[in-house]
């Protein structure tokens, strides 16, 4: 009875309102990025939007290890994937200008390539990256004060369980010499599975483990990207998404 009072609940109420925000909180940063071309109010807004989100839903969320970070400084923060919910959950809590890697091709699409390209977000050919422009977008990154942020996992778990990472965006930062910051996401699976409609009202934790150096690379091999890949990736373990998804 619960679940059909939640799903009522989600499609009578959340998705009118989550569609209706997410259409005005984007034009609004469509418009922004006219004239901030850092993407910095843009970014302001998507928080927005974040917040919005978690507050309708009645979503509570807990952060634990601000004090391993520092602000301003530039981040490629690796994060477990359990939900939809977890964007709209690491946008709210971390207070850093946050920026995505998107497939190249979106680049092309009318109105949103020119907002993500103008916006300061990374669009990558994973078929063909270019060394140079990868170069081009860490420099700015660091100029401007922008962080990253990837959940390699690829797609969303299931069961919550941390499934392997692929090696893409660990391969980025080896080359650009960035640092990664583990993220441990835990609950959000419980907000909205994986498959389903229903959205429900939680508590979720979020734990930011102390960064991890890299040592800048022209060419890392795959035995190195994929070291530290796992290394990253039992880091994100330990903060509890596994123990978590047995409940």
């Amino acid at each position: 009875m619960i679940d059909v009072v939640h799903l009522i609940w989600t499609v009578v109420f959340l998705i009118p309102v989550i569609g209706i925000a997410t259409l005005v909180f984007g034009a609004a940063s469509w418009v922004s990025t006219l004239a901030d071309r850092r993407g910095y109010t843009a970014h302001a807004i998507a928080r927005g939007w974040a917040r919005l989100i978690l507050v309708v839903t009645r979503v509570q969320v807990t952060v634990e290890g601000l004090q391993h970070l520092e602000p301003g400084k530039t981040y490629v923060f690796v994060a477990n994937h359990q939900s939809l919910y977890d964007i709209p959950v690491l946008f709210s809590a971390l207070p850093f200008q946050l920026r995505i890697i998107a497939k190249d091709s979106l680049g092309r699409v009318p109105v949103i390539g020119a907002h993500l390209k103008r916006s300061g977000h990374m669009l990558v050919d994973r078929s063909r990256p270019d060394r140079a422009g990868i170069f081009g977008w860490a420099g700015r990154l660091m100029r401007d004060g922008l962080s990253l942020i990837v959940f390699p996992e690829g797609t969303r778990s299931r069961d919550g369980r941390v499934q392997p990472f692929k090696g893409g965006s660990f391969y980025l930062a080896m080359q650009a010499g960035l640092p990664l910051v583990p993220l441990s996401v835990v609950g959000s699976r419980h907000v909205m599975r994986k498959g389903e409609l229903t959205a429900r009202p939680g508590r979720v934790s979020l734990v930011i483990h102390p960064p991890v150096e890299t040592r800048q690379s022209d060419a890392p091999s795959a035995s190195e990207v994929r070291a530290l890949a796992e290394q990253v990736r039992q880091v994100v373990i330990k903060g509890g998404p596994d123990a978590e998804a047995s409940r």
